[in-house]
């Protein structure tokens, strides 16, 4: 397939996570980059399990082979953030895409974990939405834009 023909594939944004508020703020921040991304929110771990490996449930295959990046949060409903991370990271169909892990905690041990699951980032949820939003942005541009990866 052509360079050409990569670039002008919808990619998707995969946003797991189950505070309300939060999702609202990370689909804001991401729907204000004026991209072509799709954003696909799931709201809980088992939702999302069910999402990235029941491929016979999917009402847009497209949507699953075409996830860019992935946001995860770690304190999720049912099936933790650490868990899909390790799923997704020993899923050769997953392993590229980058996951951004989304979180308010600051424990050392959270950290770690989720790097020893090889996340690609561990960013700390800021209190305020303009800062909220300006890592969003950040987070856009170096993985959407700016890294390249076997996916690009």
């Amino acid at each position: 397939m052509s360079t050409m023909t990569n670039l002008n594939k919808r990619r998707t944004i995969l946003v797991i996570e189950d505070d309300p508020g939060h999702a609202e703020l990370i689909i804001r921040g991401l729907s204000s980059q004026e991209s072509q991304e799709k954003i696909q929110l799931l709201n809980d771990g088992e939702k999302a399990v069910q999402f990235l490996f029941n491929e016979y449930n999917h009402d847009d295959q497209s949507v699953h082979h075409q996830i860019g990046l992935i946001l995860l949060d770690l304190r999720l409903p049912r099936i933790d953030g650490l868990e899909i991370l390790k799923r997704l990271k020993q899923t050769p169909h997953y392993r590229l895409i980058p996951v951004v892990i989304l979180s308010t905690s600051t424990n050392r041990n959270d950290i770690q974990s989720a790097y020893d699951n090889y996340a690609n980032s561990y960013l700390i949820k800021p209190a305020s939405f303009e800062k909220f939003n300006s890592i969003l942005k950040d987070v856009h541009n170096y993985w959407m834009h700016w890294n390249q990866t076997m996916l690009n």
